[in-house]
């Protein structure tokens, strides 16, 4: 079981991905933009960061970059809609280790997450 921070402006979507992965892994930590993201990471230690990329204040990959400058080991996975794929193509390049598409299915995430793991 993998302890997660889930990053995404939409509250519905982080409720969603909550809601899919509970049971399969502890949730321990949401955060609605970039900046909140680097914050919980740091306090919390996650095994996995599922990114959005497009957010207020601090967009996904400005704070993946941040997270593996502190952590050259974080495992980030991107959840980006499909209209984002050149930005989705600039994560994996910055240091995201998989992606899944929006709007995805809860086997998809579940099966990128094992990847992870």
């Amino acid at each position: 079981m993998a302890r997660l921070l889930i990053v995404d402006d939409a509250a519905f979507t982080r409720r969603m991905l909550t809601d899919m992965l509970s049971g399969q892994h502890e949730i321990i930590g949401e955060a609605s933009n970039g900046l909140e993201a680097i914050e919980q990471y740091k306090r919390l230690k996650p095994d996995i960061v599922t990114m959005d990329i497009t957010m207020p204040v601090m967009h996904g990959i400005d704070a993946m970059r941040e997270i593996l400058n502190y952590d050259e080991e974080a495992k980030v996975l991107i959840c980006s809609a499909i209209g984002h794929r050149q930005k989705v193509l600039e994560a994996m390049q910055t240091g995201a280790l998989d992606f899944v598409i929006k709007p995805f299915q809860k086997e998809q995430i579940l099966d990128a997450i094992s990847r992870l793991v």
